[in-house]
């Protein structure tokens, strides 16, 4: 047998956890009926896309290029900004029913590339303009066509023109079934260096607000590991994990709780929301974050320019064993780890 056939028979007669962290992240979880309480049972406006950043989920989360565990308790995916968009690029952006011509549509690039049957191995590829996202644009264009006309594609809007974009590769490679290699790759198509923000997001789906019983879970920064920025997740059923990002990288750490002043005009029981580290990258709110390096959601900050035809990588590592203890045995890479050797 290969590699990935000993993984299959070791999940499949030795009960080892193989594919307990794995793609079960949507890229858009807002507006499905699962968070719908309203009255009307309209889902895309009862939570449109506009409150996704702001307003925790009860029964999904999403985000770009992302896992978590089989009962969604712990989450990891990208998050991007190239300095133009409005909004942190955290998760697919798409049209609702009532919005595209031909109903409801993402507007977005993105590819799975490759997975192995137990998740070992997987890569995905996600196209991200330079030029801010056209979010009014898409949607008003499409609103005014009929059903007989062309859709109205995020090509069409020239945000791609010369080849303006980042081509974002993301591999997740297991060294076991809790240890996981992660490696994000940019590449600068367009004729001109630019600027892009890559922001790492470890998250708990939130469970405390709706569960009066539930132990709230906590991340919080761990100091002197040389090297890296880290990030441990304590979590009462799922216990310790680490998040060890390469490199002295800052650390942004919130709450994953509704805007509840954004939202619903209602003030906040804490500063710390789910979408201060949107505030504190694009509107620079250095109070958004929690200065005491603790929360249930929390990002490393790289920020890279890119030369033309150049690209940068950055790799982190999630494991349910400490950075220090892992470096005796199989250090973070200095380059990227090739596929072959897990698979």
């Amino acid at each position: 047998m290969n590699e990935e056939e000993i993984r299959l028979a070791e999940a499949r007669e030795q009960q080892m956890p193989w594919k307990k962290w794995g793609p079960y992240l949507s890229e858009r979880q807002w507006g499905t009926v699962r968070e719908d309480y309203s009255d009307s049972g309209d889902a895309w406006n009862y939570f449109p896309h506009d409150q996704a950043r702001s307003r925790a989920y009860r029964w999904g989360e999403d985000g770009l290029a992302g896992i978590c565990d089989d009962h969604q308790r712990l989450c990891f995916a990208l998050a991007l900004w190239n300095g133009q968009d409005p909004i942190l690029k955290e998760r697919l952006f798409g049209l609702t029913n009532s919005e595209g011509n031909h109903g409801e549509d993402v507007k977005e690039y993105y590819f799975y590339l490759d997975s192995t049957p137990t998740h070992s191995y997987m890569k995905y590829l996600y196209k991200y303009p330079q030029a801010a996202y056209p979010y009014d644009n898409l949607v008003a264009t499409n609103r005014s066509r009929g059903r007989q006309d062309f859709e109205y594609e995020l090509i069409d809007t020239g945000v791609f023109d010369q080849h303006r974009y980042f081509d974002v590769f993301v591999e997740y490679a297991k060294g076991s079934p809790e240890d996981i290699l992660i490696q994000i790759t940019l590449h600068n198509r367009g004729p001109e260096a630019a600027e892009v923000h890559v922001l790492p997001t470890l998250w708990f789906r939130n469970q405390w607000s709706w569960q009066s019983s539930a132990d709230r879970p906590r991340l919080h920064q761990v100091a002197g590991t040389p090297g890296m920025s880290v990030m441990q997740a304590s979590d009462p059923e799922l216990g310790e994990r680490y998040l060890a990002c390469a490199g002295d990288v800052p650390l942004l750490f919130t709450e994953n709780d509704t805007n509840t002043q954004r939202i619903f005009g209602v003030t906040n029981r804490s500063p710390y929301v789910k979408d201060s580290i949107n505030n504190y990258i694009i509107h620079g709110e250095a109070e958004a974050v929690n200065p005491e390096q603790q929360g249930t959601k929390a990002a490393a900050h790289y920020r890279f320019t890119i030369d033309p035809g150049a690209s940068q990588v950055v790799q982190l590592r999630l494991s349910d064993v400490a950075p220090a203890a892992l470096a005796q045995s199989m250090p973070l890479p200095a380059q990227a780890p090739h596929a072959t050797r897990l698979i």
